[in-house]
């Protein structure tokens, strides 16, 4: 016979059962379930898994006359990024890896996207967030704060899948209250426990989910939340002086990550409704898609690439809101110069201490 384990529902710690209380306990944060609530719960939950979220398949809009020779199609021969320009362009650099990028011809075969939401800041802009986000960082290596860096900025519209969905949820916690008394003999404590119910529907406009792999799933999260009322029609017009990422995720591929950012945002909602409680365990937890939809959009993205000791390290500007993000290295040569003339500097002044002490005995 095959023995399951099973997890708690609050620290994913293995759980058993305990003689005393005739209740399963987690050892690791001696969270209690009631067996059959808890196998009740396993049960939906598995259940609830196999629901699939199916969404409306992308209808792909068709390309206006001339749009097409409008633009062209550069290929990054280094990190093998295809990025989208005005066919007029005759020499460009790639903005992943900065490395010169050829034209391969013209623009086939690519969706046209639903809409696009147009750069609001410039390029003078985005090098003063940059400038900004550089100040202060005496550790910084020089190179990312030369003037060759920060002109290379490039604005490049990012390919994303906007999900729209609506969702109908069932929650159940269990909630317990404590109630605490003492007389001259005695303390007591009482303890009440409830059965908390959460059902409703919430609705989802434009979940964002980037649709390049040359952009890191966390940077890109990281820059949101950006203004989708603002979105327009696609127009060729807006990529005058920009370049655009060709998407290489499908929608199909995206909806994993659609789902999941959905799931996990209804779930904390409801669960932010219950409160007044001394501790609250969740018992089960759905949620049930009843509509969706998707759309293709170009989301504005200025990005920097500067190299350093052979690693490449990516910065963004989000080029609707300004908001500015990206890892900074760290370089120890600079490091070990400051630490030394701090601990000169720390030398000499004990020195004089030193001798004044012993001038004065």
């Amino acid at each position: 016979m095959d023995l399951k384990e099973y997890k708690c529902l609050n620290c994913d710690g293995a759980i058993s059962f305990d003689v005393g209380t005739q209740q399963l306990k987690c050892p690791f944060c001696d969270s209690e379930f009631e067996v059959e609530a808890f196998l009740e719960f396993c049960e939906e939950a598995a259940a609830d898994a196999e629901i699939a979220i199916e969404w409306a398949a992308h209808e792909d809009l068709p390309w206006n006359e001339g749009e097409q020779e409008s633009m062209g199609l550069y290929a990054c021969n280094s990190c093998g990024g295809e990025i989208i320009a005005e066919a007029t362009t005759t020499a460009t650099s790639c903005p992943y890896c900065r490395n010169p990028v050829v034209m391969k011809g013209k623009l086939s075969g690519a969706l046209k996207p639903d809409c696009i939401i147009p750069f609001q800041l410039d390029k003078a802009a985005a090098k003063s967030a940059l400038a900004a986000h550089l100040s202060g960082k005496r550790l910084l290596p020089k190179c990312f704060k030369s003037k060759k860096t920060l002109d290379d900025i490039t604005g490049l519209y990012v390919p994303f899948w906007l999900f729209d969905a609506e969702i109908s949820g069932n929650m159940r916690y269990r909630g317990t209250k404590v109630r605490v008394w003492a007389d001259s003999r005695f303390t007591y404590t009482e303890t009440r426990h409830f059965n908390i119910i959460r059902q409703g529907d919430m609705a989802f406009d434009n979940v964002p989910v980037d649709a390049s792999t040359k952009m890191p799933d966390d940077l890109m999260e990281s820059l949101e939340p950006f203004d989708a009322s603002a979105a327009l029609p696609f127009s060729t017009s807006y990529l005058a002086g920009y370049m655009a990422d060709k998407f290489d995720y499908e929608s199909g591929e995206c909806i994993d990550r659609a789902n999941a950012r959905i799931r996990k945002t209804a779930e904390a909602s409801f669960r932010r409704t219950v409160s007044g409680y001394a501790t609250v365990l969740p018992q089960y937890n759905g949620v049930y898609l009843k509509g969706s939809n998707v759309k293709y959009a170009l989301l504005p993205i200025w990005v920097m690439t500067a190299t350093w000791r052979e690693k490449s390290y990516l910065f963004a500007m989000n080029g609707q809101t300004g908001k500015f993000v990206g890892d900074l290295p760290t370089d120890w040569g600079i490091f070990w110069r400051w630490f030394a003339i701090l601990a000169g500097s720390i030398a000499i002044v004990l020195n004089l201490i030193l001798l004044i002490g012993g001038a004065l005995s």
